[in-house]
């Protein structure tokens, strides 16, 4: 079965409205573990608390209750171990596509502080691993939606973290270049490797298809307050490409998954 990486237990979180004083949960009693090396994708209707357990376990917002745990150790805050993806890029317009993916290693709290050297070879690596040589100098300003997030990923990839945490990262992007990206996401995260040589992902979508596509397990959450409704077996074969999509078992994972929060998904557009 492999090593446990992340383990969440009994996580529960309360928001204060001040304004008039009361109480959202927005998630409550949620328990799921992720194992080494393993692709774990969260879905659930707008609002169901997705990228609210995201952030507790990156540690960029504290639970009400409850504990988290990284290869055994009680998670509190940040830490370099755990990388971060948002969907809006997050880039610094200041800086170019080298310096940038370059920031983290230089300024960042990652272990054992790299020379000018090793972030020169380290970053040239990763530029040429996402696919944006030539595009070393270029400000975000001068780059499309599908660069702006390749420079995102070599910036989190380069930092060595064990685990990776992706909120909604293909989000803002069209649907070809989606369609693109999640087939490059995947071999860049070596799923023709054993599970031992791949990083852990956790990751947020709104697309039932991209998380089948790219899962090894799918958590379904329910609607606020976000409980744990179902956790989904991908067994689908690896290496996935878009061909993938055309199997009856695909299609079959994607309607159990789609049943499940339909209701509390067409709930969400209207109130």
């Amino acid at each position: 079965m492999g090593k446990i990486k992340l383990k969440v237990e009994d996580i529960n979180k309360v928001f204060q409205v001040k304004k008039n004083k009361e109480e959202v949960v927005a998630l409550n009693d949620i328990n799921f573990e992720v194992m080494n090396g393993e692709f774990v994708s969260i879905v659930g209707a707008s609002g169901c608390g997705k990228s609210t357990l995201l952030h507790l376990i990156a540690g960029l917002q504290s639970s009400t209750s409850g504990k988290i745990y990284l290869d055994d150790n009680e998670m509190a805050g940040p830490g370099s171990e755990r990388g971060v993806l948002f969907q809006d890029y997050a880039l610094f317009p200041w800086l170019t596509v080298k310096k940038n993916i370059e920031f983290g290693l230089k300024y960042g709290s990652v272990p054992n502080k790299t020379n000018a050297e090793q972030r020169e070879k380290l970053v040239g690596k990763h530029i040429k691993m996402v696919g944006l040589e030539g595009s070393e100098d270029k400000y975000p300003y001068q780059l499309s939606g599908g660069m702006k997030q390749r420079c995102a990923l070599a910036r989190l990839l380069v930092n060595g973290s064990d685990m990776l945490l992706m909120d909604e990262p293909l989000a803002a992007l069209d649907a070809q270049t989606r369609d693109i990206f999640q087939e490059e996401l995947l071999n860049i995260w070596g799923q023709d490797k054993p599970n031992s040589d791949r990083k852990t992902v956790l990751y947020i979508t709104h697309n039932i298809d991209e998380a089948v596509l790219m899962s090894d397990r799918v958590i379904v959450l329910s609607a606020r307050p976000g409980r744990i409704k179902e956790i989904i077996d991908i067994n689908i074969p690896r290496p996935r490409t878009h061909n993938s999509r055309a199997t009856e078992e695909f299609r079959e994972l994607s309607e159990i998954i789609w049943d499940q929060i339909k209701d509390e998904a067409y709930t969400a557009t209207i109130s």
